[in-house]
């Protein structure tokens, strides 16, 4: 007997007795019941529960309103298939620093920022994919215009920006719009934790701040 059969013969023994696995009731729900506007107010309330930041902004004034958030800042990541348009008003942006012009760095497959280079900067601006209303949960799958995982976690503040078409009522309909095989973040707020005297922490896994800003 090879060593494989007697490691299939043990497992085959260890399993002879053991009852059939209980089939699971799939009986949750599966689509929205909700219109698109109660959507969008079932996500603001979830997300200034968490306590985020949320902005209700017209698409065409999303330059506008990036750089209103981004006043008083000296540096920030993007990633390379980030909207240009967004960018646009940028070089108007009042900075902190002496070198008077907001820095913008932009992480890509060719220039992957180090771990300390966005430790460094003040904000990641990023798309998403999609965000579920019933949990107040924002996903980001790893696409151009929301890149690496790292990029999302590692700056103090996420600002974020999402449209109205991406919001669906339940999880079972984001996982739908999902591509099972890319890498996922999966936002709910900023990072906050509680040690066991439930003091809260915030900033300890993730962005301190989490500003969305909801593309109407």
């Amino acid at each position: 007997m090879s060593a494989r059969e007697e490691i299939m013969t043990r497992i085959k023994s260890a399993l002879r007795d053991a009852p059939e696995t209980p089939v699971v009731p799939r009986e949750y729900r599966r689509a929205s019941n909700m219109s698109a506007e109660q959507r969008l107010e079932q996500l603001v309330e979830r997300l200034i529960d968490y306590k985020a930041n949320v902005f209700l902004t017209p698409a065409a004034e999303a330059p506008a309103r990036l750089a209103e958030l981004l006043a008083g800042s000296a540096s920030i990541v993007v990633p390379h298939g980030l909207p240009q348009a967004w960018l646009s008003r940028l070089k108007d942006v009042a900075v902190k620093n002496d070198a008077g012009a907001l820095a913008i760095h932009v992480d890509s497959p060719e220039h992957r920022l180090t771990t300390a280079e966005l430790d460094a900067v003040d904000a990641v601006v990023t798309a998403s994919a999609v965000a579920v209303s019933e949990t107040g949960t924002i996903m980001l799958d790893g696409s151009e215009d929301q890149g690496r995982r790292i990029i999302s976690l590692v700056p103090d503040r996420h600002i974020c920006l999402l449209t109205v078409v991406q919001i669906v009522e339940v999880l079972p309909e984001a996982i739908a719009r999902l591509e099972a095989t890319r890498p996922q973040t999966w936002i709910s707020g900023p990072s906050a934790t509680s040690d066991i005297e439930l003091e809260r922490v915030e900033g300890v896994h993730g962005p301190r701040t989490l500003d969305v800003i909801i593309l109407t």
